[in-house]
């Protein structure tokens, strides 16, 4: 049973930092392609960053060069360091995973409940 679990949201000021973590459970991390989106009040959800099993990365244009995905294997973790962050990016968080390759853009395979970030 897989299973996505998201932390490490929460409210920061402007040009702060985050880092969320997304728990993986019921299956190998490292050989999905993992994601993280963004949903805003209002809004489509939209996909943020992309790491996919071999460890090549891809992001949206608005994040590039302030957030950072990442993995652990060992701890069956996913990672998304968020930097200098705006009000725009205020939005609930999700984690997801895939096992197609290339990556998806969407329709991804699992998801996790979501994370708050909030930023002010």
């Amino acid at each position: 049973h897989v299973q996505l679990v998201e932390s490490g949201g929460g409210s920061v000021q402007a040009g702060g930092s985050l880092r969320l973590s997304c728990a993986a459970s019921g299956y190998t991390l490292s050989s999905y392609c993992m994601a993280w989106f963004r949903q805003a009040p209002g809004k489509e959800r939209e996909g943020v960053a992309a790491i996919d099993s071999g460890g090549a990365t891809s992001y949206a244009n608005s994040v590039k060069g302030q957030f950072t995905v990442s993995k652990d294997g060992a701890k069956n973790t996913l990672y998304l360091q968020m930097n200098s962050l705006k009000p725009e990016d205020t939005a609930v968080y999700y984690c997801a995973a895939d096992r197609r390759w290339p990556c998806p853009r969407s329709n991804f395979d699992y998801w996790g409940l979501g994370t708050q970030v909030t930023v002010s």
